[in-house]
């Protein structure tokens, strides 16, 4: 039976991994893992079958009772209910305010996400050996595919429906791997903005209709984040299982996969400055250079900090 300051103490460390994996850069995995509840997250994770969740769901009719706390304890729900709401307030919380900063500040914005992927591949490339064939191809191909799909995305990829799904299913797998943000893939697909917008409206729709009883405005903007949380859903049955064989199976080809996929990404944060200022009429200055730069050093300064005094390890 899990205490309620037990709960407590996940719920915080909830909030810490989705303050991390709102923001580009640190992964909510990596939260996970130096808070050590990461192998606990894999294990209530990898239990979620079909047999086990209509068996909880039989708990409605007394014969069914006690086969449904069998369940919830083999899940491990009570831990996952508590995380898993950590998580949702911390990342409801942080993108409403990062959806402002980038419309108010975009150059400090993304310039101190910059900082915070560059530091991140840093620490994380100590831990990348590179002497295999196998291993050297898996780096470039993780580079080069960032790369590309950075500039491609951040002007060519429009959010529908499908896009949108597709990048929930695949920013929750990066969310239970240590290393690599989900946040950070949402910007490399050119959604972490949209994403911030339209939860941002979500939350500001959920207010007006608790305040007026007008619901008008929250429907507008609810299916987006619907159709972000049922990607992630099957995200995390499908794109987390497979990255975790790989790691299993491929540990050191997948991690210098990965790695290279953050250190590719660095150009995404460039690029939605740039499509920014391009929209305003505006160019890079020396100014808008130093500002970039200065927020820039701030983030790689955050993650430098973090690594040294948890001193993480992938």
């Amino acid at each position: 039976m899990t205490s309620a300051r037990e709960l407590l103490g996940i719920y915080l460390r909830g909030l810490c991994m989705g303050t991390a994996d709102a923001v580009p850069g640190v992964s909510g995995g990596t939260i996970a893992l130096i808070t050590g509840i990461y192998e606990r997250l894999i294990t209530a994770i990898t239990a979620i079958s079909p047999s086990r969740i209509l068996r909880l769901l039989g708990g409605v009719h007394p014969s069914g009772r006690k086969s449904a706390k069998a369940a919830a304890v083999e899940l491990d729900l009570a831990f996952l209910l508590a995380l898993g709401t950590g998580i949702a307030t911390a990342i409801v919380a942080v993108l409403s305010l990062v959806s402002t900063l980038i419309e108010v500040a975009p150059v400090a914005t993304f310039g101190f996400f910059f900082g915070l992927i560059a530091a991140s591949a840093i620490v994380l490339y100590g831990d990348v050996e590179l002497n295999t064939h196998g291993r050297i191809a898996a780096a470039i191909a993780g580079f080069v595919l960032a790369f590309v799909a950075s500039g491609v995305t951040a002007n060519a990829i429009d959010p529908s429906a499908t896009v949108v799904f597709v990048a929930g299913a695949i920013a929750v797998s990066a969310m239970i791997l240590p290393g690599i943000s989900g946040s950070l893939l949402l910007l490399l697909l050119g959604q972490y903005a949209y994403m911030s917008n339209s939860l941002s409206a979500f939350v500001d729709g959920a207010i007006e209709t608790l305040r007026t009883g007008n619901p008008q405005s929250l429907f507008a903007a609810t299916p987006p984040v619907i159709t972000f949380i049922l990607g992630a859903i099957v995200g995390v049955f499908t794109i987390a299982y497979a990255v975790r064989y790989a790691l299993e199976h491929y540990r050191e080809a997948t991690i210098a996969f990965l790695v290279s996929l953050i250190v590719g990404a660095l150009r995404a944060p460039i690029e939605q400055v740039d499509g920014r200022l391009l929209a305003a009429g505006e160019a890079w200055t020396l100014t808008a250079v130093g500002l970039f730069a200065g927020f820039g050093i701030l983030g790689a300064i955050v993650v430098l900090a973090l690594d040294r005094v948890a001193e993480i390890e992938v």
